[in-house]
């Protein structure tokens, strides 16, 4: 039996790069995988389409878990389709770097509110659904919450605030036998790594040079992470928050 058979996952951000490939990695273990999406959907049609071609259940469902509303209806379509949630993986944000001098109040909140507020909403809104069996929250948080690159100011305190939350809900939800956990990836080759610019020059240089293993990620040096999380052989484990950066710290 796989590990995941019987579960429903909510995948945030999942129309590509790492949620994309959480999302296919916990179908492929019996999950029904709830694709959520803000404005790609031709991406997210393709992940559900790829998991029905393997065999497995699927959905895609629009919202901004910036937006409680939003967040509200996800759910809402969630347990309408598959009745519970079992897993919850909030991979959704989004990051802009720049200097000091480039900051905006725009550019703090959209990162805050989507990064950081999306994030508490959503576990909030997970609740009323999760099992009383218990249930699994995975936060994808970054390496730059520990790394802060030069000029990640805002994007490396949204994700700092993602790994103190996860520690502070592992004590609050422990008793109700829900676990919280963090992945703390490195620079993982992504659609938005490329978009930003940082698929190729000196910063992807910077990095290779730091790692280890002299490379950059990619998304199934992730998902395996998010599928031992997400199972039951993490039972014993919450509040932890897993860096997985090729050796970068």
């Amino acid at each position: 039996m796989s590990k995941l058979t019987d579960k429903v996952a909510v995948v945030t951000g999942a129309s590509k790069g790492i949620g994309a490939g959480i999302a296919l990695a916990l179908a492929r273990e019996g999950a029904a995988v709830v694709v959520n999406y803000a404005s790609s959907k031709d991406g997210a049609d393709k992940i559900v389409a790829q998991i029905t071609k393997e065999g497995g259940r699927a959905i895609a469902v629009q919202a901004d878990v910036s937006k409680q509303a939003d967040i509200t209806r996800l759910f809402q379509e969630t347990t309408k389709i598959f009745n519970k949630v079992d897993i919850l993986v909030n991979n959704a944000g989004i990051y802009q770097w720049g200097s000091l001098e480039e900051l905006t109040e725009e550019s703090f909140h959209s990162q805050f509110n989507l990064n950081v507020l999306g994030l508490l909403l959503t576990t909030r809104e997970a609740l009323k659904h999760f099992p009383e069996e218990g249930a699994s929250v995975i936060n994808i948080s970054s390496a730059a919450s520990t790394l802060t690159p030069a000029t990640s100011s805002v994007y490396s305190a949204t994700k700092a605030a993602v790994d103190a939350i996860t520690h502070s809900l592992a004590k609050e939800l422990g008793p109700r036998k829900i676990r919280v956990n963090a992945i703390n990836p490195g620079m993982i080759e992504t659609e938005g790594v490329h978009a930003a610019g940082f698929a190729e020059g000196d910063f992807r240089t910077l990095v290779e040079t730091n790692t280890p293993l002299g490379r950059i990620g990619q998304t199934d040096d992730i998902s395996p992470s998010a599928v031992y999380l997400a199972s039951s052989d993490s039972k014993y484990m919450t509040g932890e928050t897993l860096l997985i950066s090729g050796g970068w710290r």
